[in-house]
């Protein structure tokens, strides 16, 4: 029969790992869209799309083991794409998921959540080292950034201007171009974080949105 057919291939493209197999232009209207999260922070002036580098990283949090709530979703895409929608979407996903898996709805509901947090940890662990760089907070380990490196020299060269005035006119050229350092590292840190944030709270997004899904659609 054709769905069985579909279901069958539905199953068989998300089990068996394909690198090579090109994602589609957009996403099916079956799924539910993702929506940045509104604690994301802003980004930066014409940042669209993060770096790949993030993107990567981002990936590489979401790696599951083919058995959790990744797979999932996967599943759910795959079959969006041949033409299921709502309920019958995510019944039919996750009956092929758990007779593929062995995966009940509660362990496939906390998979989902260990993501998120694992998504939300990371996040905290590159605000925390954002604002180390940025001068706001002591390092919690290791030797100061570059940022807070500058910033000291910044104060000590405030410091011998004030107090050497024969050498004013040398020390104030070499505060300036420190100050021009320091305002390029920040910046430079401001769009990494941004270009982070785009894609932490894409991901976190997609896993919410397919979680409360699976909620609405799976939860007796």
């Amino acid at each position: 029969m054709p769905i069985l057919d579909n279901l069958a291939k539905a199953a068989k493209d998300f089990f068996v790992e394909d690198e090579h197999r090109a994602a589609p232009a957009t996403p099916p209207p079956a799924v539910p869209a993702a929506s940045p999260s509104p604690s994301a922070a802003p980004a930066a002036a014409g940042l669209q799309q993060p770096e790949q580098r993030h993107l990567d990283h981002i990936a590489s949090l979401l790696a599951g083991d083919g058995k959790d709530f990744i797979a999932f979703t996967k599943m759910v895409k795959s079959m969006a794409a041949s033409g299921m929608s709502g309920p019958l979407l995510y019944q039919t996903a996750f009956n092929a998921f758990a007779a593929v898996t062995g995966q009940d709805l509660p362990a496939l509901l906390a998979s989902a959540e260990q993501y998120e947090q694992k998504l939300g940890d990371d996040r905290a662990r590159v605000q925390q080292r954002h604002r180390e760089k940025q001068g706001q907070a002591a390092p919690l380990k290791g030797p100061p950034g570059p940022v807070v490196q500058l910033q000291s020299q910044e104060k000590q060269l405030q410091a011998d201007v004030a107090e050497l005035t024969r050498l004013l006119a040398d020390k104030t050229q070499q505060l300036q171009a420190t100050q021009q350092q320091l305002q390029a590292e920040r910046q430079k840190a401001d769009a990494a974080l941004a270009s982070y944030e785009l894609a932490n709270a894409a991901a976190l997004a997609d896993l919410h949105a397919h979680r409360q899904a699976a909620q609405s659609f799976l939860a007796k």
